[in-house]
């Protein structure tokens, strides 16, 4: 089940970071999520710091407020993050 609260509402965005055990593990979560994202036709924005993976969501069309949009791709991140199998922690 997906859990929204793991996401941290700030400065208008959602924001959310990610723990891989490697830097490999990293870049391919983000390789399955961009999948879903490009599906979803929303980007977030995103960066890699070894094993590490930040993602900051906000609807830039609205105003740069977050929206359903953002919401609804925070739960299509988690699940490709829920189905990775090489995962060690998640953090907010």
């Amino acid at each position: 089940m997906i859990n929204m609260q793991t996401w941290e509402l700030s400065n208008n965005q959602l924001k959310k970071t990610f723990e891989f055990k490697s830097f490999e593990a990293a870049m391919d979560f983000m390789q399955r999520a961009s999948r879903v994202i490009g599906e979803l036709d929303h980007h977030p924005e995103w960066t890699n710091v070894y094993n590490r993976v930040h993602v900051s969501l906000c609807t830039h069309d609205a105003g740069n407020v977050v929206t359903p949009k953002d919401y609804e791709l925070a739960a299509a991140i988690d699940g490709v993050f829920m189905a990775e199998s090489t995962i060690l922690t998640e953090k907010k």
